[in-house]
């Protein structure tokens, strides 16, 4: 079996992928064909298929895990697999893992997350943190599901090692700026994503929820810290505080102005700015590399 890293153009291949996605095209000559992105934990490659191809598309559907064999070509400079024979793989035990995985532990990091929240003085804010660390089935998802499809810290523990990147930066920019109020940042940092843990799904591919496709991760997110600030009773103003920041760390919300923010809030959109332009950037040098194409 041939992982999708390593087919090479002009060779064979035979390998089980994912089904990432699937789009029926029509030819220049008006004949259907099918574009594809297969994938494995080794990463993603768009593949061809032009024979039978309205049978195939019938057959072939988001998440899909099939055996294929085929080609692989290089056009234009980049890698296409064409495509010759493709089936439903059978559940055999040999199976491969289909998602992408952290290189860091996600066991690891999640260590550091808690260590983080233990750091935190206020013991309103260390109560939101218990009740949402403690929450086993919370904190599963919290370790395994990843942050984007394609994007930044797309695999499997993508959204605890961006969660620690992100609480460390704004820990360390407290320390600079001591005004800012730490207990309050630190938090917010950590449970900044958390809408993902519901948004997300991890199967043979990463599939977005009904409720993540309808609401959001930032209406998500809200929602399951909010939540926990209620049961933990939390008071008024530290709740806002709070729930301002998780609002605020993607930019200004709904036409806000920036001066709207709150300097934590600020804080925060700039820190996880900083954590996930950085992270693709070293990908896209190959330094830090991706286990995701």
């Amino acid at each position: 079996m041939t992982t999708i890293a390593d087919i090479r153009p002009g060779t064979p291949f035979e390998g089980i992928y994912a089904v990432r996605d699937v789009e029926r095209r029509l030819a220049r000559n008006g004949k259907p064909f099918l574009s594809l992105t297969l994938g494995d934990a080794t990463g993603n490659a768009r593949a061809l298929v032009f024979d039978q191809a309205d049978w195939f598309a019938e057959r072939l559907s988001e998440g899909a895990v099939v055996r294929v064999t085929g080609r692989a070509e290089e056009r234009g400079g980049r890698r296409e697999l064409v495509v010759s024979h493709v089936r439903e793989a059978e559940q055999e035990s040999e199976t491969p893992d289909l998602v992408p995985r952290s290189h860091r532990d996600s066991e690891e990091l999640f260590g550091f997350v808690l260590h983080l929240a233990d750091e935190v003085g206020d013991p309103g804010y260390r109560a939101v943190l218990g009740a949402l660390t403690g929450d086993e089935r919370l904190a599963g998802a919290w370790r395994r599901v990843p942050c984007t499809r394609s994007g930044h810290h797309a695999y499997v523990g993508g959204l605890v090692e961006h969660t620690v990147g992100v609480a460390a930066l704004c820990q360390t920019l407290c320390t600079w700026h001591p005004r800012l109020d730490a207990d309050l940042l630190v938090t917010a940092a950590l449970v900044h994503d958390l809408g993902y843990t519901r948004a997300w799904r991890v199967g043979s591919t990463f599939e977005v929820t009904e409720e993540g496709r309808l609401l959001g991760h930032l209406a998500l997110g809200a929602e399951i810290v909010g939540d926990a600030c209620r049961r933990t009773g939390l008071a008024e103003p530290q709740r806002l505080s709070l729930l301002h920041c998780i609002a605020w760390h993607h930019g200004p919300p709904g036409g806000a102005a920036l001066a709207q923010a709150s300097p934590e809030a600020l804080a925060l959109y700039r820190g996880n700015a900083m954590e996930v332009q950085v992270k693709a950037r070293l990908e896209g040098a190959g330094i830090d590399a991706a286990p995701s194409a």
